[in-house]
């Protein structure tokens, strides 16, 4: 019983400090420390609110990224997916932070938790919006997970290419193809929309940088 009530207790404090958006660098610590509780409950919750400061203030999380890489391989899928989603909010803020971790990464593609797998395209899209320079030689991962088993991996697969072609168009091109055949024949509604949307803005943006 007294180990469930200082499980809560910490997961009532986090939660409090991400409704306060507590971004200094004592919350940084509470939250850093909370990493290491035995707990998987409390670990998500302190990697997702670590991620969701490391946004804002890449500075206070500084000292904690190694202890976010260090859960990658945990072998609860729910702390692997909060764990890659840190790294990927803080990379978008501060990919120099997550950089040592960046390749390792692209492991979890091929993770095989679902959840994890649809975690790795999202944090890749947080860390494509500021740095897609990164991806050009990458994009072939990507397209293996537009075929993916899984619905909402299949669901979130081509926002990575709406946001890479956004900045980096010659990177989605080549998949331009691949996509509109998802566009118009998967039997997934949302999957089709956003298959089109990766298109439409992957030809608009070449369209821009040509005028």
């Amino acid at each position: 019983m007294g180990d469930y009530i200082m499980e809560t207790e910490i997961i009532r404090n986090l939660r409090s400090l991400a409704i306060a958006k507590a971004y200094s660098p004592e919350a940084a610590e509470y939250v850093g420390e909370a990493l290491d509780y035995p707990s998987d409950k409390v670990k998500c919750k302190a990697l997702w609110v670590l991620g969701e400061m490391g946004l804002r203030r890449p500075d206070v999380v500084a000292p904690y990224v190694p202890a976010v890489a260090a859960l990658l391989s945990n072998k609860d899928s729910a702390v692997r997916e909060r764990a890659v989603n840190a790294l990927g909010r803080i990379g978008r803020s501060d990919f120099s932070l997550i950089e040592p971790y960046w390749q390792k990464l692209f492991d979890y593609a091929q993770d095989e938790a679902p959840n994890v797998r649809f975690m790795f395209i999202w944090a890749s899209e947080n860390i494509a919006t500021t740095n897609p320079q990164l991806y050009g030689s990458r994009m072939d991962v990507f397209a293996r997970l537009l075929n993916d088993t899984d619905p909402r991996v299949r669901i979130e697969a081509p926002e990575i290419f709406r946001v890479i072609g956004k900045r980096m168009p010659q990177f989605v091109f080549p998949y331009i193809g691949k996509l509109k055949h998802i566009a118009t024949n998967d039997t997934g509604r949302v999957i089709r929309i956003h298959a089109a949307g990766a298109v439409n803005t992957t030809i608009k943006s070449q369209m821009s940088d040509r005028s």
